[in-house]
């Protein structure tokens, strides 16, 4: 009997979820390898369950006639139904063991016909689950297009997106992404709710259009260059997208005489996420995508910062009130319940804090028996129990301009800082110039620009420590190191960023 002929054409549908990388790939290992154990036995035990079991079918011993007879001599034998399939991953789960013999079953046994995308989608997806500072996350605002229509009054209500947030609708939205893409680059999506945080996944891989790179390598399917990451956000005008750490190759000259019409990796990422506000779009909506100056690995920096709750209205010394630290507000006028920098310290977690509100029990005439106890102990030259009053005034100072920011019970860890200052020392200290003429002197001087980088942990916890420590001055410290701005990158000029409202 004669084989019919099958003809492939290019088409601009995605990539199906079905479509399989043979599990001989090497790059297969890698990607089933970063995952635990015990998240990697919950994984499979997805694969297998009721609902994507027919998505993610095993390899089964009926099977066995279907295929090449190089796999008939593997080590896992063909399991005759798919519970036996759960028992021995049941069985794995019960003992202990290395995750190598799980990732060895997969491959070799269970799913020796192949790994799908789908598959690998749901393995990445877990794996940031699993590690949420896996990715650097830029958070981008969806802001609505000016209205011809709309008045010069209405403008600034406009922006306000509290009232009209585009509605995800899943299906219909990749329905819009693709329409948009499919002409320039051929994608798989993959779509997931977190299990942890108040957000959803879109995975997507991209690769070149089938019109201009109609066959690829099972290793490209593979290639974390090629994977773009957003999040969305519950109920907030902000949306996430990954920054890959491999960047790709960029199509040098060779390239670029052999194939002219080559794409790298970095473009196809730019392509779809320049779609993502038209997708969202609709006929008397339409959105945009505007930069916030935000960049981190950790997503509750992302949600703290860029989320639905204060975004980044209510940091530094304004947190105390965000966060429920403390009652009232800033602007309530009734003096009882006026805030001031003194009742903060006393609600602080440090030991004189502690003290403090010990013996403050004993105000009416009463004293503390601890103190007393350590009365003949204490000593002010000794240096260790006696707080100076300088160091008083600079830990109020810090409270006050901190607030909670750079705690541990902060959720805002920012781990870079990149800083430009766009100043001159001449411009700063020209007394002849006005601050109209020196914006435009430093504007024309853009050669002085001075850039600073601050990387760590926590950078707002550690020019907290510097603050803490005497080493910087609390009260003259910029908003932008004390949290309060809860941006990662800036442009300074005078001190503040272009933009905001100078404060005296």
């Amino acid at each position: 009997m004669v084989k019919k002929k099958i003809t492939r054409a290019p088409t601009t549908s995605s990539l199906p979820n079905n479509l399989r990388v043979p599990s001989n790939t090497t790059s297969l290992v890698r990607a089933l390898g970063k995952l635990s154990r015990q998240s990697l036995l919950d994984l499979v035990f997805t694969w297998l369950s009721k609902n994507n079991v027919q998505l993610y079918p095993p390899f089964l011993a009926r099977d066995l006639s279907n295929i090449a007879s190089d796999h008939e001599e593997s080590p896992y034998p063909a399991a005759e139904s798919v519970e036996e399939v759960r028992g021995a991953y049941e069985e794995l789960r019960q003992r202990k063991g290395g995750k190598r013999e799980v990732v060895d079953r997969v491959l070799e046994g269970d799913w020796r016909h192949g790994i799908t995308l789908g598959q690998l989608a749901m393995i990445d997806i877990r794996y940031l689950e699993d590690h949420p500072a896996a990715q650097k996350w830029t958070a981008f605002r969806l802001a609505l297009t000016d209205r011809k229509q709309q008045s010069e009054e209405n403008e600034e209500s406009s922006t306000d997106l509290s009232a009209s947030l585009p509605r995800l609708h899943a299906a219909m939205f990749l329905s819009n992404l693709h329409r948009e893409i499919s002409p320039l680059v051929k994608a798989h999506y993959h779509l997931a709710r977190s299990k942890s945080l108040p957000l959803t996944f879109l995975r997507i891989f991209t690769t070149d259009s089938p019109y201009q790179h109609p066959q690829h390598g099972a290793g490209t399917y593979l290639d974390s260059a090629r994977i773009l990451y957003i999040a969305f956000p519950d109920s907030s005008p902000f949306i996430y997208t990954s920054l890959s750490a491999s960047t790709g190759t960029k199509p040098g000259p060779a390239t670029q005489t052999a194939a002219p019409l080559a794409t790298d990796t970095r473009t196809l990422r730019a392509i779809v996420r320049d779609a993502l506000p038209t997708a969202l779009s609709k006929q008397h909506e339409r959105y945009k995508l505007e930069a916030t100056s935000l960049t981190a690995k950790n997503l509750d920096t992302m949600l703290a910062l860029r989320g639905p709750g204060r975004t980044n209205m209510a940091n530094g010394a304004f947190s105390i009130f965000a966060d429920a630290v403390i009652e009232g507000t800033p602007i309530d006028p009734r003096q009882p319940a006026t805030v001031s920098p003194e009742d903060f310290r006393a609600t602080g977690t440090t030991n004189d804090d502690k003290e403090n509100n010990s013996t403050s029990q004993y105000s009416a005439g009463q004293e503390d028996p601890k103190r007393k106890n350590r009365s003949h102990t204490h000593d002010d030259h000794s240096g260790r129990m006696a707080t100076s009053p300088a160091t008083k005034r600079r830990k109020v100072a810090v409270l006050s301009r901190f607030g909670t920011s750079g705690t541990p019970a902060s959720l805002a860890v920012l781990n870079r800082l990149d800083i430009r200052l766009q100043d001159h020392l001449d411009d700063i200290h020209d007394k002849d110039l006005d601050n109209d003429d020196q914006d435009q002197h430093i504007q024309e001087n853009s050669e002085y620009t001075m850039s600073l980088s601050f990387t760590g942990n926590n950078v707002i916890a550690g020019f907290r420590q510097l603050a803490e420590l005497g080493v910087v001055d609390p009260e003259r410290m910029p908003s932008w190191m004390t949290g309060e701005e809860g941006v990662s990158s800036a442009v300074i000029r005078r001190g503040r960023r272009p933009g905001t409202v100078a404060t005296e």
